[in-house]
C-alpha cells in the first residue's frame, strides 16, 4: 500500500467544492470492495447484492455489530457507501480507497438533503435503500487518513454532507459492476 501524509484541515476544506459538485440524481459506481474478514479487502469488478447477505462474500453479517443489543449484524448497516470525490481527496491515491472500509464507492451526492433515509437507489440490477443509521469515522479511519480527516467528516459541515458516507440495505437482489450507473429513484 502506498503511504500518504494525512491532509491538513485547510487542504481538506479546499476539496469541499469538488465534493459538493457530485451528481445529484445519476452517478457512477467507481469501486466495489468486499471485506471477507477484519482488515482484509478484495477489489471486485462485479459483485452480487443479496437481501440477507448484503454484498455476497463480505463479512458484514458474520462480524456483527457492537451497537445492537445482541451483538448481531445491524440490517440497517448492511452496506456502506462513500462519495468517490471525498475518498479521492483524503486517500490521495486510488490504491488507498479501500482502506475506508466502505463496500461501495460512488460518484453521487450522498448528503442527507439529497438522499434522506428511505431514498432508493438503482444500482446495476439491484435496488438499495438509504437507512437512518449514521455512518461515522472510527479510530481505524483516523489511523488511515489522519485525525483531521476523521474530525472533519464528523464535523458540523461533514455530517450533513455525509462525508464519512452512508448506510444502506438491499431491497432487491442483483448484480453490480464497476462503471454501473447509480440512479436516485
Amino acid at each position: 500500500m502506498v503511504p500518504a501524509n494525512p491532509l491538513t484541515l485547510p487542504e481538506l476544506e479546499a476539496g469541499l467544492e469538488t465534493i459538493r459538485r457530485s451528481p445529484k440524481t445519476e452517478g457512477v459506481l467507481a469501486l466495489i470492495v468486499r471485506r471477507p474478514r477484519i482488515n482484509a479487502r478484495e477489489i471486485l469488478e462485479i459483485g452480487e447484492l443479496d437481501r440477507i447477505e448484503g454484498l455476497v462474500g463480505d463479512g458484514w453479517r458474520t462480524r456483527g455489530n457492537s451497537q445492537t443489543t445482541d451483538g448481531s449484524a445491524d440490517p440497517d448497516a448492511q452496506l456502506t457507501l462513500i462519495n468517490a470525490r471525498l475518498i479521492a481527496l483524503i486517500a490521495q491515491v486510488k490504491e488507498r480507497w479501500p482502506l475506508a472500509g466502505d463496500q461501495l464507492v460512488v460518484d453521487l451526492d450522498v448528503s442527507v438533503d439529497n438522499l434522506p433515509p428511505g431514498t432508493r437507489l438503482a444500482l446495476g440490477s439491484a435496488l438499495i435503500e438509504v437507512t437512518a443509521q449514521p455512518h461515522t469515522g472510527c479510530d481505524k479511519f483516523a489511523a488511515r487518513f489522519g485525525r483531521e480527516a476523521a474530525k472533519w467528516v464528523n464535523s458540523s459541515t461533514g455530517r450533513p454532507l455525509r462525508l464519512r458516507g452512508l448506510n444502506a440495505k438491499v431491497v432487491q437482489a442483483g448484480a453490480i459492476r464497476v462503471g454501473d450507473g447509480v440512479r436516485k429513484l
